[in-house]
């Protein structure tokens, strides 16, 4: 039997499919395994690469099976799908996997700890409360409006909403819609809760880890942002460079270039899409303060006298993400400009 060198992993709940290949390619075997079987497999198995497509239980194997001597490597499935010759089956996928994670140009995801993991899992869960949050309290506000009673726009302007109806003084809602719309203003007051446990705990992190606190001195970025930034992006060193992070975000523009002619749309929107609309949304609230104070850099003022307030907001997110990995490479803290100039002493 030949010496396998690289073996594709194609995970699933309950069934998993292996592919081995030996140093030429050739294959070697390909089988199916039960969960409970996988890591006696490999136990089994000389120490070999081994590579998995990222997805959510991905971290977690690669990391037990990089225990057993392997070399673990994780795949963007987009890579991998060019390598499957026809048809959609778990054998096709393990063999397309093995053949991925031997070439030599392959991108790869970095492993994640636990701890990181555990970091994304909080963020995640205030997102979804979030979500939550804004569908119960637009349900609250279509079933008050159908009785004639609206409030101003904004979260804030739900607590009137949700003064009526507990007030049972209040005969504009009948007994029935007063006992039903309660139920709901529990749940947007259990959500409020909820979500401000979930930010204080953020805020705690950002203010005891030194990554995070250096992150949070770049304008448009806080606490929530410089979470996002720390459980996502676990190794800014495997980006060459800042505008290889930026395009990474997707805050770069689209390529669709031949011929020579250099053709450049709209932003890609590639990567975590939280993560970019976190630092479109910083740029943005930048943004506003310095038109208001007149305070906007010659470059973006020059930007926004030519193209769309979004467009202004977008640039400056992208120069926002090169910052932050040129703090997360680089060390130090974010200083303006402005005071770098007055206490750089002149030549």
């Amino acid at each position: 039997m030949k010496q396998v060198s690289a073996i594709g992993l194609d995970l699933a709940k309950h069934i998993f499919q292996v592919h081995g290949a030996g140093a030429d390619g050739s294959p070697v075997f390909n089988r199916r395994l039960r969960r409970s079987e996988v890591l006696h497999f490999f136990s089994k198995q000389p120490a070999c690469l081994v590579g998995i497509e990222a997805c959510g239980s991905a971290h977690y194997w690669a990391r037990e099976i990089a225990t057993l001597g392997h070399e673990v490597r994780l795949i963007p499935p987009a890579y991998v799908k060019p390598f499957v010759k026809r048809g959609k089956t778990d054998a096709a996928d393990a063999e397309a996997i093995s053949e991925a994670v031997t070439r030599k140009t392959m991108r790869f995801v970095p492993i994640k700890t636990a701890e990181q993991q555990a970091g994304t899992m909080v963020l995640k869960s205030r997102a979804l409360l979030v979500k939550q949050q804004t569908q119960t309290i637009n349900a609250l506000r279509s079933h008050l409006a159908e009785l004639g009673i609206i409030a101003a726009a904004g979260r804030t302007k739900v607590e009137a909403l949700v003064a009526i109806v507990r007030d049972v003084a209040d005969i504009r809602l009948p007994a029935a819609a007063r006992f039903a719309l309660t139920a709901v203003a529990d749940q947007i007051e259990a959500q409020a809760d909820q979500i401000d446990k979930l930010e204080r705990a953020i805020v705690a992190a950002a203010r005891t880890d030194k990554d995070m606190r250096r992150l949070t001195t770049i304008p448009g970025i806080g606490a929530i942002t410089a979470a996002t930034i720390k459980a996502l992006v676990p190794d800014p060193g495997g980006f060459k460079s800042a505008r290889h992070f930026a395009a990474w975000l997707g805050l770069t523009p689209r390529q669709h270039s031949s011929g020579g002619k250099e053709r450049m749309g709209r932003i890609s929107k590639m990567g975590n899409p939280e993560l970019r609309s976190l630092l479109v949304l910083g740029a943005t609230s930048v943004l506003r303060i310095a038109r208001k104070a007149d305070r906007a850099p010659p470059w973006l003022k020059s930007l926004l006298a030519r193209r769309p307030y979004k467009v202004a907001a977008v640039a400056l997110a992208n120069k926002t993400a090169r910052i932050a990995w040129a703090l997360l490479n680089r060390g130090g803290i974010y200083r303006h400009p402005e005071t770098l100039a007055t206490t750089t002493p002149a030549a």
